[in-house]
């Protein structure tokens, strides 16, 4: 069974509880603290593979960009500031830019994973595997991928077979803006068996409700070969239970923070 750990937490979107997400400066935190880490990937107008979480730019950039991700070139990225929005807003970290994914790749270590979530469509990969063919650094021990796209999960299998894929997916059938509605019907065990075995996906990575996560739904799905994986959990009580009932890994907003409370 697998416990808190720093293999085992995975800082969301870099540590970002306590610097900007999807920034470099949340990617090299986590690296420091000695945690993998997972970020989010677009294409943008001019084919640069670049780090964002949205499919629009307005949240981060405090409004200062309203066009969506393939809608700007990599020069207009770099004038926006990431890093002032919110909370951090005046903060050490405004400004702070995008990055390319040709830099995250440098903070790949071995010993710890780097969850790259791809966001858009196949059309994305080729772009992807030419910017890990061009580097050493990011190998398929310390880094796998991610992406709720089911074609983006087969195209990665084909063009990156040496590479470990998961799926990603929400816990239940939610519809635009009913997030949280606990009567949408839930992801079974047998539909995530059937993704798996139809994409070539090596595991799951899903939403957790401890409602559905139960040790009957993650062995199903361990004893297919597959592995389970949940995101994003900022409490220790329901990271530990997840662990109880045997996730692999949990992704994070916290992960220092989880790890100090798990050893207090």
């Amino acid at each position: 069974m697998n416990t808190i750990g720093k293999t085992t937490l995975i800082a969301h979107r870099g540590e970002s509880e306590d610097a900007p997400e999807n920034t470099l400066p949340a990617y090299r935190m986590a690296v420091d603290r000695g945690f993998g880490f997972e970020c989010d990937v677009y294409l943008s107008l001019d084919k640069r593979v670049f780090t964002f979480h949205d499919r629009d730019l307005t949240r981060t950039t405090a409004g200062a960009c309203t066009k969506k991700c393939g809608e700007v070139t990599w020069d207009e990225l770099q004038q926006l500031d990431v890093g002032g929005w919110g909370k951090w807003a005046g903060s050490k970290y405004s400004p702070t830019h995008p990055v390319l994914l040709e830099e995250v790749l440098k903070l790949a270590r071995d010993g710890r994973k780097i969850y790259l979530e791809v966001k858009p469509g196949p059309e994305i990969v080729p772009y992807i595997r030419d910017i890990f063919a061009a580097q050493t650094n990011a190998t398929s021990t310390n880094l796998l991928f991610i992406s709720f796209n089911q074609d983006t999960c087969r195209a990665i299998k084909k063009l990156m077979p040496e590479y470990t894929v998961y799926w990603l997916t929400a816990s239940r059938y939610w519809k635009a803006g009913s997030w949280g509605d606990k009567s949408a019907p839930p992801v079974t065990a047998e539909e995530i068996n059937k993704v798996l075995a139809e994409t070539g996906a090596d595991g799951v990575d899903i939403h957790y409700d401890p409602e559905l996560s139960t040790v009957e739904m993650i062995e199903a799905i361990h004893a297919t070969g597959h592995t389970y994986h949940v995101w994003t959990v900022d409490n220790l009580a329901d990271a530990q239970e997840a662990f109880k009932r045997g996730v692999d890994t949990v992704t994070t907003n916290c992960a220092q923070r989880l790890l100090n409370e798990s050893q207090a």
